[in-house]
């Protein structure tokens, strides 16, 4: 069976929660989402997950999670958050708050929410379903999740929990595992070509030498997928076929 660019995604995203242990695993998104039930139902059956709400959840409902028992996990590093970005630059640093001046913005957005503390005190990575120039900037207009860079400026304070793991996006993986943690293409999705991937992109970006294909799901992995996590195609409506 041949996966859809959608399905190598979805995996894409369960990798990211690959060796996490018993660790609450908060995918934002419906790729990132079944991602996550995907590590779980395979090769991190320790995951914990969540409703959206309170409940932890797996084959059925395992346990309550109340909403500050859910921030004391935050704080406490117990969690690998994979959150959305309205832009990114070439050091992770992210922006969902506000497009243009923050004292003026052209454009209003979510706000920073939780992202100082998530990049701060979790592993954390990104999901983001459109790849373009418009998400990947030089400079993001305001920071709300903490990149390299600005970690490092900050301090042992700042650096002691910081861990960017991952960048998953339509096109491509993308890591910081580079000497000044810059942006990495790790790999390129099936069809795809670093070039494409470079265009699509507003900085240069470091490449994996050489640069392999995303890895696509196993038979198995496709009949979770398709008949078990994601029956009604949620995937599809975020990552065009």
């Amino acid at each position: 069976m041949n996966a859809t660019r959608a399905e190598t995604c979805v995996l894409a995203c369960a990798e990211a929660w690959r060796g996490d242990g018993e660790i609450l695993a908060s995918p934002m998104g419906a790729v990132p989402s079944i991602g996550a039930r995907l590590a779980r139902h395979t090769f991190s059956p320790e995951l914990l997950l969540t409703d959206g709400e309170a409940l932890l959840v797996g084959d059925a409902v395992e346990g309550w999670l109340p909403y500050r028992r859910h921030l004391a996990m935050v704080t406490g590093g117990r969690r690998h958050v994979m959150m959305g970005a309205s832009q990114l630059d070439r050091y992770g640093n992210q922006n969902i708050s506000c497009i243009g001046d923050w004292a003026r913005p052209s454009r209003q957005l979510l706000g920073v929410r939780g992202a100082p503390v998530n990049t701060l005190n979790n592993p954390t990575s990104y999901w983001v379903p459109r790849h373009s120039p418009r998400v990947f900037v030089t400079a993001v207009d305001m920071v709300c999740g903490v990149g390299y860079d600005r970690a490092a400026a900050a301090g042992p304070s700042a650096t002691r929990f910081h861990d960017l793991r991952r960048v998953v996006t339509d096109l491509a993986v993308l890591d910081f595992h580079t000497p000044d943690r810059s942006m990495r293409i790790a790999s390129v999705h099936q069809g795809v070509t670093v070039e494409q991937v470079q265009q699509a992109t507003g900085f240069p970006l470091a490449v994996r030498d050489p640069v392999p294909y995303t890895r696509e799901p196993t038979a198995e992995e496709l009949r979770l997928i398709r008949e078990v996590l994601d029956p009604g195609g949620l995937r599809d409506r975020e990552v065009r076929p």
